[in-house]
């Protein structure tokens, strides 16, 4: 398993690219935005996609999604429906449309080749967040940040959800790799001891 990252759109969203580097297959996730850079980006792995994954629907991370797909038409795409069909013009300047998109929720399972990734529900900083858990890696969008956590205060977000979400992932056993949406990753024995938000979680 390969773990490629990018800094794409606007803010400087994390998308990653997961390699299965035996049968040469790949996930993007989080395409943000720079469709093409995100291609080029694939194409240097020498791994065909096989789905696009989105932790949440938030614009920063959808933005690169409907060029991707006009690209790759036969891969699909993962979306929880909590983030979808927002019908008013805010909400959907937030959470733009995502064209064919695939539900997954707690419990579902995704392969990229010979790699399981797990998807684990962690509302709070949207509705439809979720976490993507393999081995001992988990991409965890914009609910656990290195030091800090998701905002909270979107249409969506609930204070007390990501709390309940950032305790979940506390709880988890072992040292897991923390990939988060934005900003640098880390561990989960790093964020245990000095992530103020994940302390309280986990406390309260």
């Amino acid at each position: 398993m390969k773990i490629k990252a990018l800094q794409v759109g606007p803010i400087g969203t994390n998308c990653y690219i997961l390699c299965d580097e035996k049968e040469k297959l790949c996930a993007v996730i989080d395409p943000g935005g720079d469709a093409v850079r995100v291609a080029a980006a694939v194409e240097e792995t020498g791994c065909t996609p096989c789905a696009i994954l989105l932790t949440h629907g938030h614009y920063d991370h959808t933005g690169g999604v409907a060029d991707l797909q006009a690209r790759w038409p036969e891969v699909p795409t993962y979306l929880s429906r909590r983030d979808r069909g927002m019908e008013d013009s805010y909400m959907r300047q937030l959470f733009p449309p995502v064209a064919n998109a695939k539900d997954y929720d707690e419990g579902d399972t995704v392969q990229v080749g010979g790699i399981t990734l797990e998807v684990l529900a962690t509302p709070g900083h949207s509705e439809g967040s979720v976490t993507l858990r393999c081995g001992d890696v988990l991409f965890c969008g914009d609910t656990l940040f290195a030091g800090s956590c998701g905002r909270t205060d979107f249409p969506g977000g609930s204070v007390k959800k990501i709390m309940a979400s950032l305790k979940r992932l506390g709880e988890l056993e072992g040292d897991q790799k923390v990939y988060p949406g934005h900003m640098e990753d880390s561990t989960l024995d790093q964020e245990r001891s000095w992530n103020p938000y994940l302390r309280q979680a986990m406390n309260g």
